[in-house]
């Protein structure tokens, strides 16, 4: 209330100072207030210091709103958030996506210049009268710019009554609410009397030739005939003052909000954490005061994944790109962070307006998230992260799913009930397919070589290669395993394995919720790297990957883990491996998303698959490139509804003729496997990269 306070007495103070100032003598000018009414000047700025205040007052309950959330450290790496702010404030972001990307920056530049433009000419007219600037050449070329500003800012709310109520595409026709007609209405009022204004304020004043760079108001001028040009001008300006005060109160009311929290939102995205990494949670093994796990009610989730569902645009493109959507499951990733600011803003003291998009006639009668948000929605993800990718403003949207996911499992045991025997698999053999642990070296007896185990009397080795639960126990993925040990082997790597030793780090549990479980195996993962000594790790999984990396430093495991398409790789460039470089066959790439989006892992990859063959991308690629199903313990978990994810990728992968498709993870190679062998389409090979490498390097 300090600021608003503050703004209050700036504004009232400005309007009494411009009162005492006279305007220059100058015949190329800008005299303000001309034609208008000391009482309706009065009137005005009382009006605006009342409006202010009270736009700042709204957006404190909002702020009041997401205090509610539980603390979180977002003050660290100042430098990079304000490097995100300006990337949120330069529409960087948005214009990833062309269409919808100029049509939000001509209206967001078009408005943030002509604002400027206002505050300069209020500016101005504070000014002692020999140093104001608004007369002359000055004056001119101001008119010009903001001629043009004007131009923009409508051709941008053009283009926004175009696309949502003519052209109509999915993503704006499933979003747009009576709330949006009223917003671009306001907007375009606020442009068109301006434009008048200014014209009759021209036409005012004799239409004078200097006022030519004025262009739109000029050519407008003409159209007003001089007899009615003084009341014209007064009920336009007290039209457009009005406009104005519309906008103070809708804009913390209704979703032009964003303009202000979504760089605000930007600036505080978690730059510190890894994006791999999910929230850190307490030791559960050691810790007994806790009486929650997960997020089930608003006090659960953090104030940041409260001010997400105020930063949000509901421009849909989480949803888009949102695997579990795209093959018809139950989950919307924008209606996810929509439902959770539903229920934070109506369940406010005092209630605050709910995010746009939300049906008004639903009732909410409780703080908790599951009257709008049911387990279905939660269990179909991937967490392959491909919303927050897409968002233009950094919403965690992932993090909300898995927190509530954390509250199913260990608070409700309200899971898949396919996900029961995993969980005791990994209880009962440290892997989740209930093989026993004294088998997990077995694929050793196909090399005619002897690999190391660490751990055993005398034994060392400059790198620990972590072989996984797929690479160790699944049939298809013990080639890859094989593949993976001949070429560290013919390179001269030294490298040992840990056998028995090594358990499942987790991952399918920590990502469907159990943290209980994933707890257990990590710290015993932990005490025995640490207790070996082991500082670098190899691994073909990039789940194992992704955890080992970017999850075991919370619990004190800090290792330097490279995955094995990384370090294949730096060992062709250094000249250890030898590939012939055979490209007879063309092969399509596979991202799997822990690699990818996960860890920024996409070069080398590719340049595996180059040594190989010859490469064809597939549409969605990189960081667009769409999940093979999966992630997020989706692999141990029937689909029930709509398409299989693993077909839909898998047909992508068909249609572009290669005549091979590579990955780099073990669940992907089984999901793409399976889709192939399912669509009876098996003269297309799906291969690790591993084993495209190692078939290059035969004989070499």
């Amino acid at each position: 209330m300090g600021v608003a306070g503050l703004s209050v007495l700036a504004v009232l103070g400005s309007g009494w100072i411009g009162s005492l100032i006279t305007i220059p003598d100058h015949e190329i000018a800008r005299p303000i207030f001309i034609n208008i009414p000391a009482v309706m000047i009065a009137t005005f700025y009382v009006a605006v210091a009342a409006f202010l205040g009270m736009t700042f007052y709204l957006f404190a309950l909002r702020a009041k709103n997401w205090e509610r959330g539980a603390p979180e450290d977002r003050t660290r790496m100042w430098k990079r958030r304000i490097l995100a702010a300006r990337e949120g404030l330069s529409m960087k972001t948005l214009l990833r996506e062309p269409g919808a990307g100029i049509m939000h920056a001509a209206i967001y530049y078009g408005f943030v210049v002509l604002f400027i433009g206002t505050v300069t000419l209020e500016v101005d007219h504070l000014l002692p009268t020999n140093i104001q600037f608004l007369n002359g050449r000055v004056y001119q070329g101001y008119s010009f710019v903001l001629d043009i500003a004007a131009v923009v800012f409508l051709g941008g709310i053009a283009m926004a009554y175009v696309r949502r109520y003519v052209a109509k595409p999915w993503r704006a026709r499933s979003k747009t609410r009576p709330e949006d007609f009223w917003i671009l209405t306001l907007l375009a009022s606020i442009g068109v009397s301006g434009l008048l204004l200014e014209a009759a304020r021209i036409q005012l004043i004799g239409s004078p030739e200097w006022e030519s760079w004025s262009f739109v108001g000029k050519a407008m001028a003409g159209l007003i005939p001089a007899s009615v040009a003084s009341g014209l001008h007064q009920v336009l300006w007290a039209t457009h003052a009005a406009l104005f005060l519309v906008f103070l109160v809708m804009l913390p009311t209704t979703k032009l909000r964003h303009a202000m929290t979504s760089p605000a939102n930007m600036a505080l995205s978690p730059r510190e954490r890894p994006k791999g990494a999910m929230r850190e949670m307490p030791n559960l093994l050691e810790a007994e005061d806790i009486e929650t796990v997960g997020a089930s009610v608003i006090a659960d989730f953090t104030w940041k994944q409260l001010l997400d569902t105020d930063a949000c645009t509901v421009c849909g493109r989480c949803t888009a790109v949102c695997p579990a959507n795209t093959t018809g499951k139950p989950l919307d990733p924008r209606e996810i962070v929509l439902k959770l600011g539903e229920v934070a803003a109506r369940t406010g003291s005092p209630a605050v307006s709910p995010p746009v998009g939300v049906d008004a006639s639903i009732t909410v009668t409780s703080d908790n998230v599951f009257e709008r948000i049911t387990p279905e929605e939660l269990w179909a993800c991937t967490t392959c992260r491909a919303c927050d990718e897409a968002c233009p403003v950094d919403i965690e949207i992932v993090d909300k799913i898995l927190d509530m996911r954390r509250y199913l499992s260990l608070m409700e045991a309200d899971f898949p009930s396919e996900l029961g025997k995993a969980y005791i698999n990994l209880e009962n053999q440290s892997n989740v397919y209930g093989m026993s642990q004294a088998s997990r070296g077995d694929w050793t007896d196909e090399l005619d070589f002897e690999v190391k185990v660490l751990g055993d009397a005398g034994v060392e080795a400059e790198y620990l290669y972590w072989v996984g639960c797929a690479g160790s126990f699944d049939d298809r993925n013990r080639k890859v395993t094989i593949s993976t040990a001949k070429l560290l082997h013919k390179a001269g790597v030294d490298f040992a394995i840990l056998g028995p030793r090594e358990l499942c780090t987790g991952d399918p549990a920590r990502r469907t919720g159990n943290e209980y479980v994933f707890q257990g195996l990590a710290l015993q993962n932990i005490e025995t790297l640490n207790d070996l000594g082991i500082t670098k790790l190899i691994t073909q999984c990039p789940h194992c990957f992704n955890t080992m990396q970017n999850e075991y430093p919370q619990f004190g495991g800090h290792y330097e883990v490279m995955h094995h398409s990384e370090l294949l790789m730096s060992l062709v460039d250094e000249g250890a491996l030898t590939p012939k470089h055979d490209s007879s066959k063309t092969i399509t790439y596979h991202d799997p998303c822990y690699l990818g989006r996960h860890n920024d892992v996409y070069t080398a990859p590719r340049g595996l698959v180059d040594i190989a063959g010859g490469r064809v991308e597939m549409e969605r690629n990189g960081t667009g490139s769409f999940c093979c199903g999966a992630g997020g313990g989706r692999m141990f978990m029937e689909e029930h509804t709509g398409k299989k994810v693993n077909i839909e990728r898998t047909e992508e992968a068909i249609s572009t003729g290669a005549d091979v498709i590579a990955t780099a993870c073990p669940f992907c190679f089984i999901m793409l496997d399976d889709g192939v062998k399912e669509l009876g389409n098996e003269s297309v090979e799906v291969k690790d990269l591993a084993i495209l490498l190692e078939e290059q390097t035969r004989d070499s």
